[in-house]
C-alpha cells in the first residue's frame, strides 16, 4: 500500500490510501476520487516530502554528529487545536462510521469468501442479500470489472472472528 496527499481545487489535502502508482491513476481516470472535506472531484497529487529513515546504526551515529554540530537532533513539533473545519470532519466520519455500523447489522459477514459468494450471487446461484467480508483488491477489482457491484467499506472493520 502507498499513502498520498491529495489536494482539491478548493486547496483542501487529505491523505489516500492506493495499492499502487497507477491504481491512483486508474482511480482519477475514471473520476472515482472524491476530496474528504468538500466533495470535489477535481484531485491531483499533492507535494509530498519523503519519509525516508536512515538505518538503525546510522541513526545513532547521525544524532552524535549533529550534536558535536550543535545542531538539535529532535525535529520540531507543532500541534494546532481542531478549527470549525477539523471539528466537522470528525463529525462527519463519526456519523459515516454509525451509518456503515447500522448498515452492517443487516448484512452477513462471509470472510475471505467474500469473492465466491459476490460471483455466486451475481450468478443467480444462491439468494441475493447484503454481505461483507474480505477480498484483496485485485479480487475487488475484478469484481467491479465484471460489473458485480461491490464497494469498500469507508471505515475499517474488525472481523468477528478476531474481537476480544
Amino acid at each position: 500500500m502507498i499513502v498520498f496527499d491529495l489536494k482539491c481545487d478548493a486547496g483542501h489535502v487529505f491523505e489516500a490510501w492506493f495499492s499502487s502508482s497507477a491504481s491512483f491513476e486508474d482511480q482519477k481516470a475514471r473520476a472515482l476520487l472524491m476530496c474528504a472535506v468538500c466533495g470535489s472531484s477535481d484531485v491531483s497529487k499533492a507535494v509530498m516530502a519523503p519519509n525516508v529513515t536512515a538505518k538503525g546504526n546510522q541513526r545513532v551515529a547521525a544524532a552524535a554528529t549533529s550534536q558535536r554540530e550543535g545542531m538539535s537532533s529532535e525535529v520540531p513539533a507543532v500541534m494546532t487545536p481542531p478549527n470549525a473545519q477539523t471539528t466537522a470532519l470528525m463529525a462527519m466520519m463519526q456519523k459515516v462510521a454509525e451509518m456503515q455500523a447500522e448498515a452492517l447489522k443487516s448484512s452477513t459477514w462471509v470472510g475471505r469468501d467474500f469473492d465466491r459468494q459476490a460471483r455466486a450471487m451475481d450468478a443467480g446461484e444462491i439468494d441475493h442479500s447484503l454481505i461483507h467480508g474480505q477480498a484483496t483488491p485485485e479480487q475487488a477489482r475484478a469484481l467491479a470489472e465484471d460489473g458485480i457491484g461491490v464497494m469498500p467499506l469507508l471505515v475499517p472493520i474488525v472481523p468477528p472472528d478476531k474481537r476480544n
